[in-house]
């Protein structure tokens, strides 16, 4: 295979992993990062949902040999942990019996990529914010600092530079034919947090993403590795009930109390990093072409930005270098049709899970509280251990199921919610739902 010069602009998540991916292939790598290097800061809280790694993300990790060694800085989390608004608590099982997803913070695993990546002989250069691409002569402008600037020549250049990439606006304004989307939800989110209790130990259940669902917002808690359990708030920009009202401590402590009162006692800074952390959008962009011939592909957000409510914006990112690493593997030095394929095969499944993680968005705010949500959840979870090829919950299908593709998730899923809409409308359903009657019913329609 013959060794390409490889640039990669963004050495957030997938940009590293992209670039140990290339890197194992023979290739020559460099990465340009517009920030500092996070390694060599202090971290301030704020601004990182933590994020929830799963089989697809795993699976990319593993074909590297990476998985064992980002395992050691997650958290298993069997299922969800829900808070009732009246007090009550109830735990749902995300699968089958051993299936989990991992709470991982960003800025662990990001700083832990860039130290592999650089273990693989990859040179990350920090401070390099990318001003322009010339795409006739290959070859990309840096800013280094007031004083200086940085001309890279390159064989293929990827954008790995995240929702705002300044390399996808690059090829945008010069690119005839270049669609673009953005959609913002009405709803920002917010970071808090839960401290170790008195004794040092995990406040909430540790093994579960806990979630306090209040129908047109929410609040979720992940566990981090020194015992805090990061927080976020997912909330109205505007309206009766939003951060724009909430624009006093007295208000947004009387929130607090009345919405989550179990975990108020456990977050004694809440007012304070209420109104100091700040809040943050959440957008998702679509976009097309990916791709220009043989020289040039977007990948992660910044070819497919989608909002956090399914937990696979990274896992999806890692499942494009992974997808792009089998189409090297099959095509060689033909990076007209790798890049081709990648874009294909990528596209529609990038649109498919952002249009499922918006939808997830309405499923864990509102129904993860609703008796009937959770007796259709008990049935398909039924369904699903008697008949484990022909009825894969939706979760089960994104989650834990990386060789289904997320289009065919999205169309078999909406098939199954068709079926189990008519299903919950029948009389008794509470008292029938185990029934051989009510099985054959579901299969029926299902063949």
């Amino acid at each position: 295979m013959q060794q390409k010069n490889i640039t990669i602009v963004g050495a957030g998540l997938v940009g590293s992993l992209l670039s140990i991916y290339l890197a194992k292939r023979g290739h020559k790598v460099n990465i340009y990062e517009r920030r500092h290097d996070m390694r060599k800061e202090v971290m301030s809280a704020g601004r990182s949902i933590n994020l929830a790694l799963s089989d697809r993300g795993l699976l990319a990790l593993e074909k590297v040999g990476l998985a064992d060694a980002i395992k050691e800085i997650s958290i298993p989390m069997h299922g969800r942990y829900i808070h009732n608004a009246d007090g009550t608590h109830a735990y749902q099982p995300y699968g089958k019996e051993g299936q989990f997803i991992n709470s991982v913070s960003r800025a662990t695993l990001n700083m832990k990529l860039m130290d592999l990546a650089e273990e693989h002989g990859i040179e990350i250069h920090f401070n390099h914010k990318c001003l322009e691409v010339n795409w006739k002569q290959n070859a990309a402008d840096f800013c280094i600092s007031e004083e200086e600037d940085l001309t890279v020549c390159y064989d293929v250049l990827f954008g790995a530079d995240g929702a705002f990439s300044s390399v996808r606006l690059e090829h945008q304004l010069h690119h005839q034919k270049f669609d673009y989307n953005q959609y913002y939800i009405d709803c920002g989110y917010k970071e808090l947090t839960i401290p170790p209790t008195a004794s040092g130990d995990f406040a909430l259940e540790v093994n579960a993403l806990h979630i306090w669902p209040r129908k047109d917002y929410m609040m979720i808690a992940l566990p981090n590795l020194d015992k805090t359990f990061t927080c976020t708030l997912f909330f109205p920009f505007e309206g009766e009930l939003s951060f724009s009202k909430l624009d006093t401590q007295e208000k947004a402590a009387a929130f607090f109390e009345q919405t989550f009162p179990d975990a108020v006692p456990l977050m004694p800074d809440y007012v304070n990093e209420f109104f100091h952390n700040p809040t943050s959008s959440l957008v998702t962009v679509k976009c097309f072409p990916w791709v220009r011939e043989d020289k040039f592909a977007l990948i992660g957000d910044a070819a497919h930005a989608i909002v956090p409510f399914f937990g696979q914006g990274m896992n999806c990112g890692f499942e494009d270098c992974r997808i792009l690493d089998e189409l090297i593997e099959a095509n060689g030095d033909d990076w007209t049709k790798i890049l081709h394929d990648y874009q294909t095969l990528r596209k529609p499944d990038a649109d498919a899970i952002a249009d499922l993680a918006v939808n997830n968005f309405t499923e864990m705010r509102e129904r993860t509280a609703d008796p009937k949500f959770l007796l259709q959840k008990k049935i398909e979870a039924k369904l699903h251990n008697k008949y484990p090829e022909q009825w894969i919950p939706a979760y089960s299908q994104v989650t834990f199921s990386p060789y289904i593709r997320y289009s065919e998730a999205l169309l078999r899923g909406q098939k199954q919610e068709a079926i189990m809409q008519g299903i919950m409308q029948l009389p008794d359903i509470e008292s029938t739902w185990e029934s051989e009657e009510v099985e054959q019913m579901i299969l029926e329609k299902l063949n």
